[in-house]
């Protein structure tokens, strides 16, 4: 009742009544042809709704007039495209016979309903009208007077009430199918997971990069050796221009710009995080064994970020103390293990903590494992993950 009282008040009741008098068009003009054949125009458009612009055409008709709030928003539901298949030409079809239909069922409320107020009106005024009168019988004139706004509301009532009916209809038959449905909130759902794992890579870079300037600006204040504050301030360049690096190919694939993303690094490149750590006052003993340059993709990419997680940590948590990092590469499986001695006072350090869970996701994502906790004294991460899945 009270979207029936606001309607007259909606800009979309009126774009909604004019979309159901448009094909009132077709009626007139076929009117003047044959009279006596009404019913022709619902063959004439049967060839019609095979043409594959013809659905493009009655979206953006349907869309513009009776969803412009919506307008060009997948919210509309109302697709803006040509035919695909014969599905498509099918709803179209039937979309424009039905729309037949509504129209002149709207086109009669439109016509009918007005000329009986008008009727009303002159006969509250004294002066009813003669001869062929839509009132059945000439009311007193304080009976007209009250009954002359009925057919107005009525009218309204017709209008609000096909015009949800078309614009549902419009949905269903000019929408995507149900495979269009599917395909695009799979696209979807790729699209947040992409996002998700930049966001990932994006915490783990730049968290990486500003641990490690950290560390080594305090590192160098407490020293009070121009040597190495010079070697401090060198490794914190490099670890800032890696940084940006990253930033800009995340940046890049944000905006969807045609520029391709730079390459994402790899365990090829474990040393630049090893040289990151030792610049940091760390002690690190590396060992990588096996061929590393043959890991597929997936798993080389996912290692360095774990890695880079794992030495962010240490650096963050406890500081510059002694690591031990070890690749070991098989033919059938990755392992990647991080062991750190705990410092002697623990290092206030702020932040959410995400990064041992984002280690576990990611070794998850390729069916791997990825442990973190306590190890003879000192903490360990260990990751292992599958190659003979990957390949």
């Amino acid at each position: 009742m009270y979207r029936l009282l606001r309607a007259p008040l909606r800009p979309v009741t009126y774009s909604r009544w004019l979309h159901l008098c448009v094909p009132v068009l077709l009626l007139a003009v076929w009117m003047f042809i044959e009279p006596a054949w009404p019913w022709a125009p619902l063959l004439i458009v049967i060839p019609f709704g095979f043409v594959p612009w013809v659905r493009l055409a009655e979206g953006l008709q349907a869309q513009f007039l009776l969803t412009p709030h919506d307008w060009g928003a997948p919210e509309s539901g109302i697709g803006t495209a040509p035919s695909a298949g014969w599905n498509d030409r099918w709803r179209t079809l039937l979309w424009l016979e039905i729309r037949l239909v509504v129209a002149g069922a709207a086109m009669f409320a439109t016509t009918l309903l007005p000329v009986l107020t008008v009727e009303l009106v002159a006969t509250a005024l004294g002066d009813p009208p003669a001869g062929d009168a839509m009132v059945p019988m000439s009311p007193p004139r304080w009976a007209a007077a009250l009954l002359a706004p009925v057919p107005l509301i009525a009218l309204i009532a017709v209008v609000v009430l096909l015009g949800e009916m078309i614009t549902a209809l419009a949905r269903r038959l000019l929408g995507p199918s149900a495979s269009e449905r599917l395909t695009a909130l799979e696209a979807r759902t790729e699209q947040l997971l992409e996002r998700t794992r930049i966001a990932r890579e994006l915490h783990d870079s730049i968290g990486h990069a500003l641990t490690v300037a950290v560390v080594q600006a305090g590192a160098a204040r407490a020293a009070g050796d121009p040597d190495f504050t010079d070697r401090a301030l060198s490794a914190i360049e490099e670890t800032g221009r890696t940084a940006l690096e990253d930033l800009e190919r995340v940046l890049l694939v944000l905006r969807e710009s045609a520029q391709p993303p730079s390459q994402r690094p790899t365990l090829v490149e474990a040393d630049r995080l090893l040289e990151s750590a030792r610049a940091s006052g760390s002690a690190v003993d590396a060992q990588l064994t096996g061929p590393v340059a043959t890991l597929p993709g997936a798993v080389t990419r996912e290692g360095y970020r774990i890695l880079q997680e794992a030495l962010t940590n240490v650096l963050r948590h406890c500081g510059p103390v002694a690591v031990r990092v070890r690749v070991d590469v098989a033919p059938e499986r990755l392992l990647l293990e991080v062991t750190n001695a705990l410092p002697e006072r623990p290092v206030v350090t702020t932040g959410g903590g995400s990064g041992l869970r984002g280690m576990r996701e990611r070794a998850a994502l390729l069916g791997g494992k990825a442990e973190t906790g306590p190890y003879e004294g000192g903490w360990r991460v260990r990751a292992r993950l599958p190659l003979e899945r990957i390949r």
